[in-house]
């Protein structure tokens, strides 16, 4: 047997040509950013992207997403409609040139939309290629197309169907209609959740714009639906995010267009001990922030400083205040329309045009200036709570200074109650924080002391959301979570000192554990957030039943998977025990069933939606009670295994 070297087998032949759509089905990470279920949704927001910018264009103010029994999608829109006339260059409807090739838009210019979130002509053709059959359906009712009604049809990216004239049109606008193709998209389904969330946001960017959902998939007790309509926009939405939060002030809000860039901004201060700061640009959310966002938090340290030290409440000698100081409590949103913004990637989650930092820095400076000039007692109570800020800062670092301090002198850095494991690659290390001693015990026997280490918690961690750094790291508990981690907290946050690559909480399947996993969430997110944001954070599952059946036992998960396993059983003799607490395995038990890495369920922690994450915690966690109790009276008839 030869085998060809290589080098010499490069040639021509090795070199492929991917026609059409098909790079997008071959790689369709590069495009809509994998094939999970955070990308399954991303089909969604591609297509309703492209009803926005219509909006965005003045031609639109309604826009209808329903989801159908098949799981397919429908998106429409009372816009322009996509021109169904033969294109200049390619011969083909307009209508097929958008849909099927990479690159054919109208916002490549400034003709056709001045401001939109679709850049590359890739969105809406990409979706065409990944779903299992699409449809459009425009209706044009101009007399230069004598009224009609167009349609075509597709099939992975490719025309089965010439656009077909299906008769007088009914309205204007863009009907989409796609079904994912599952030999793609293998795991997860649309969460009405998730898109309600996402609908909900860009309706409140696009002010005045109605957004229609409905949920008609079989499963739901009901057709859902829900319409969002804010005419008050980005200032309505910062009211939203601060609804159970005690307000200093009425939200600034500040709009200006500087060199074609249109900058809009809402602040509002709160008695939160965070921070809640979102940006969009042409109303796309970008999650990783960018230019428009640090202008927006130069803006408001220099602004604040200015005021502070103009009235006096700083002195000539005084410190400025630091940019955590002043953002301390403050709610605001950032939005910017520009015609040719830059993205860190196609997913578009970073805005990079370096112009629109000193734009948005301007703006924002000149409307907030204005507003603490002419509000002279809310000015004081803002700068007022910026040296609360600033003293429980300094007591904060103090504190972490003494923290990393004794952890240093103790054992290594680690707290001695961190049962270690030897493998020193954060990759493949895992700690487990568990509740109660008793359950730690169990798990340090049950572990792999190769890349598994345990650290039990005693007792409750304080609740953060709450709570001042400084009095956070009071907690001896918190302590303990922060040494064995080594990457920091808060504004010393740093990923590279990670220990553990998987950081999995373990607590009992009650609703104790329940509260407990939740402190911990809420210190994660408020102190820890990069650690959910890439990927490390778990929650083990641990089971709910054991059963066992003539000497062979199985372990049920949920209260479904217990009765189908009854169901296969029928009246035969079995043996049933409802785990009460991880403390009732032993540990054979809980490494089968929660700890090996080829039998356990893990749900990772993942913030598709920061700004609700961000209200959700504050209505759970937070100090305001009527909004709490509102919640529990909702959701009370969907409690189930209540321990009394």
């Amino acid at each position: 047997m030869t085998t060809q070297d290589p080098v010499q087998s490069y040639g021509a032949a090795q070199i492929q040509v991917l026609e059409g759509l098909e790079a997008v089905r071959r790689r369709p990470g590069m495009y809509v950013g994998g094939t999970d279920a955070r990308a399954l949704h991303h089909l969604v927001y591609e297509v309703v992207d492209n009803a926005i910018d219509e909006a965005l264009a003045g031609v639109c103010d309604r826009i209808e997403v329903v989801f159908h029994p098949d799981q397919s999608v429908t998106v429409r829109d009372n816009g322009r409609g996509i021109p169904v006339e033969l294109h200049h260059q390619t011969g083909l409807s307009t209508l097929e040139t958008v849909m099927t090739m990479l690159h054919a838009g109208a916002k490549f210019g400034s003709g056709a939309y001045k401001a939109s979130g679709g850049l590359h002509g890739i969105g809406v053709s990409a979706v065409n290629a990944l779903s299992a059959w699409m449809q459009v359906i425009v209706d044009d009712p101009s007399p230069a197309h004598d009224g009609r009604r167009y349609r075509q049809r597709y099939a992975q990216g490719k025309p089965v169907t010439p656009v077909e004239d299906i008769g007088p049109a009914q309205g204007r606008g863009t009907q989409v209609t796609f079904l994912r193709d599952d030999s793609i998209f293998t795991d997860g389904e649309y969460r009405w959740e998730t898109l309600i969330q996402r609908l909900r946001e860009m309706a409140f960017v696009t002010r005045g714009i109605t957004v229609y959902a409905r949920d008609e998939r079989v499963g739901t007790d009901f057709p859902q639906e829900m319409t969002f309509h804010f005419e008050g926009g980005i200032r309505s939405f910062v009211r939203y995010l601060n609804k159970n939060r005690a307000v200093l002030h009425d939200p600034v809000y500040v709009e200006k267009q500087v060199n074609g860039t249109w900058i809009e901004a809402a602040l509002q201060y709160t008695d939160a001990t965070t921070d809640s700061l979102y940006s969009f640009a042409n109303t796309i959310h970008t999650v990783d922030g960018g230019t428009h966002l640090t202008g927006l938090r130069s803006a408001v340290t220099r602004a604040i400083n200015d005021c502070a030290h103009r009235q006096g409440w700083l002195k000539d000698n005084d410190p400025s205040f630091s940019g955590d100081d002043t953002r301390e409590g403050l709610t605001a949103i950032v939005s910017v329309r520009l015609s040719e913004p830059q993205f860190e990637s196609q997913t578009k989650v970073k805005l990079m045009n370096a112009e629109v930092r000193s734009q948005v820095e301007s703006v924002v400076t000149e409307g907030l200036a204005a507003f603490l000039e002419g509000s002279p007692a809310q000015a004081r109570s803002i700068v007022q709570k910026c040296l609360t800020s600033s003293r429980a800062r300094a007591a904060a670092r103090h504190a972490r200074e003494l923290v990393i301090h004794k952890s240093v002198l103790e054992s290594l850095s680690l707290p001695g109650k961190l049962a270690d494991c030897s493998e020193r690659n954060p990759a493949r290390a895992e700690l487990f924080i568990v509740e109660g001693d008793s359950a730690g015990g169990s798990a340090k026997q049950g572990r792999d002391r190769n890349f598994q280490a345990v650290l039990p918690l005693r007792g409750k961690i304080i609740n953060t959301e709450r709570t001042r750094l400084d009095r956070v790291l009071d907690n001896k508990e918190i302590q303990a979570i922060i040494s064995a981690l080594g990457c920091g907290i808060g504004d010393q946050f740093d990923l590279d000192g990670l220990r553990y690559g998987y950081v999995i909480i373990l607590a009992d399947a009650d609703v104790d554990g329940a509260h407990i996993a939740t402190l911990l969430l809420t210190f994660f997110f408020r102190y820890m957030p990069d650690l959910i944001d890439k990927g490390h954070l778990f929650i083990a599952q641990p089971p709910l039943y054991r059963i066992e059946h003539r000497r062979h036992v199985t372990y049920a998960y949920t209260e479904a998977e217990k009765d189908a396993l009854l169901g296969t059983l029928g009246d035969e003799a079995h043996a049933i025990q409802r785990y009460k607490g991880l403390g009732e395995m032993n540990p054979e038990q809980l490494w089968e069933t929660t700890m090996d890495p080829q039998r356990r369920l893990l749900l990772q922690i993942s913030i598709d939606n920061a700004a609700e994450a961000d209200r959700t915690f504050d209505m759970l966690m937070g100090p305001s009670v009527p909004p709490r109790r509102r919640f529990i009276q909702t959701h009370a008839r969907q409690v189930r295994n209540l321990d009394i």
